[in-house]
């Protein structure tokens, strides 16, 4: 029997901003990358609303996320670990 392709889940690392809601936590990503063109470094901020089950995590720290089906309307990350 062959194993149907399965889908690699994103996983980033970033910092949390916001604890004021249950269980959502809102977690910055920020990526760094070279202009292909002009090679100038280029800092890129996302931001991210996260699941957090027990409400474990602070603001300030630096958490991985990674992807998970909807769990709202905006929240399609969980919170794996705390760095």
């Amino acid at each position: 029997m062959k194993e149907k392709n399965k889908k690699i889940k994103k996983r980033f690392i970033g910092t949390v901003v916001s604890d004021k809601m249950q269980k959502t936590r809102v977690v910055e990503v920020v990526r760094v990358f070279q202009h292909p063109l002009y090679k100038k470094y280029i800092k890129v901020k996302r931001k991210f609303k996260a699941h957090d089950e027990y409400n474990k995590t602070k603001v300030g720290d630096k958490v991985v996320i990674e992807e998970t089906r909807p769990l709202s309307k905006e929240k399609h990350f969980k919170i794996v670990k705390i760095l």
